[in-house]
């Protein structure tokens, strides 16, 4: 199986004390910013991708949001491209750049320049981003949808054709042929992260693009997006394997449980308490009646997992240390055993062939992040990278019903 490691790059100094009313302000101002801890967050987090590629991780995975000290990746494409010549070997995986935002033939651009850059090393996530994102950039919610599936289009034909022209709802071009081209044949490969909306796991089985099933380790949720998604890749003449699948899981190895939690816990506290919905709509009730997402998107799923889509803003705002213990002793933290068995537990679950990391959620130090990329390399990444994953169980449940 292959193992990444996903990267948010989280402004590398903690600013709970910012908060007003539970909830750091929005916009942030310009004077909460210092620019040397940027400089100090990008340099750690390339130098620790260095790491990875000397390590032999299968690769690194990053994604774009804006005006948030959640992350510090306004463009994936520089991340990229900084990477690329930092590194041999690792795969680039941005995941992923947010169609509806931009221009789609630009994308198409630098994505090409990026893979000749790196030598046929990226791999390219295509996601509609956060409800954040639209306040920042002006687009309306309601145009998500279409906006994402016109810009595909857009791209893939961009990168395939010999010259083609574009007549859409929000873009138009006329006899463009690219230069250059992806060294990737016919284009890099395409990933796209699934949190739960129907609409976006059907989009993906009409392509055959891979999906990541679900954020978080909900396993009667992940199997309903398993489910639901090999469904529709067979009415689209695809038939799920494990290489469609990649599971994300936060991991931190030490030599205890408790020694697991007393050094991470207060960094995942403070993400999810003051990161994780900076301006940001987090309930699905609420992204419905902006039409960001569709009254019927998760109607697939079963009466008994539809809380865990719910999104409710006040689960990860009034989320205490105690919870968030009682979620620990069911996560891949702790002693390398118990870290790695962990792990193939999950991946034998969803019949995932990739693996994607979580080492440092919130502004973890980067002498622990690194700390975790070296102690797992050594005691964890050998056993997961020879196992081999060859089913994926919840579609084998179903056929056998």
């Amino acid at each position: 199986m292959d193992v990444f490691v996903f990267d948010l790059l989280p402004y590398a100094e903690q600013l709970e004390h910012l908060k007003v009313d539970g909830e750091l302000p929005w916009p942030l101002p310009k004077h909460h910013f210092n620019p040397e801890v940027a400089v100090q967050t990008y340099e750690e987090h390339l130098s620790a991708w260095e790491e990875l590629d000397r390590l032999g991780y299968d690769g690194v995975g990053f994604n774009e949001h804006h005006t948030s000290p959640y992350g510090l990746m306004n463009s994936p494409n520089l991340l990229a491209a900084a990477a690329a010549q930092r590194t041999q070997r690792l795969k680039l995986l941005m995941y992923g750049n947010l169609l509806p935002l931009h221009n789609p033939l630009r994308l198409a651009e630098e994505l090409a320049m990026l893979d000749c850059l790196s030598g046929g090393r990226i791999i390219s996530g295509f996601a509609r981003g956060i409800p954040r994102e639209y306040r920042v950039f002006n687009i309306p919610p309601q145009e998500s949808r279409a906006r994402f599936e016109e810009a595909w289009e857009i791209i893939r034909r961009a990168w395939t054709e010999e010259v083609f022209s574009f007549d859409g709802q929000f873009w138009q071009y006329r006899d463009v042929a690219l230069w250059p081209r992806p060294v990737q044949s016919p284009h890099p490969p395409v990933w796209v992260p699934v949190t739960s909306s129907k609409e976006t796991i059907e989009w993906a089985a009409r392509h055959n693009i891979p999906i990541t099933p679900g954020q978080g380790a909900h396993r009667g949720l992940r199997e309903d997006i398993i489910r639901y998604y090999a469904r529709h890749l067979e009415q689209n003449g695809h038939r799920i394997t494990p290489r469609h699948l990649v599971l994300s899981l936060d991991v931190y190895v030490a030599d205890s449980k408790e020694q697991a939690f007393r050094e991470a816990g207060p960094y995942w506290h403070y993400f999810y308490t003051t990161l994780f919905s900076h301006g940001n709509v987090t309930d699905t009730s609420v992204q419905s009646r902006f039409q960001y997402v569709s009254s019927s998107a998760h109607d697939y799923v079963r009466p008994e997992n539809r809380a865990a889509v719910a999104g409710a803003r006040e689960s990860y705002r009034g989320l205490t240390m105690e919870d968030l213990r009682r979620q620990v002793e069911e996560m891949p933290w702790g002693s390398p055993d118990e870290v790695r068995d962990r792990i193939l537990d999950e991946v034998k679950h969803a019949g995932a062939h990739t693996v994607l990391l979580n080492f440092n959620r919130g502004s973890l130090p980067n002498e622990l992040f690194v700390n975790q990329i070296r102690r797992f390399a050594a005691e964890v990444l050998p056993a997961l990278q020879s196992y081999q994953v060859t089913s994926v169980p919840a579609v084998e449940v179903t056929t056998g019903e």
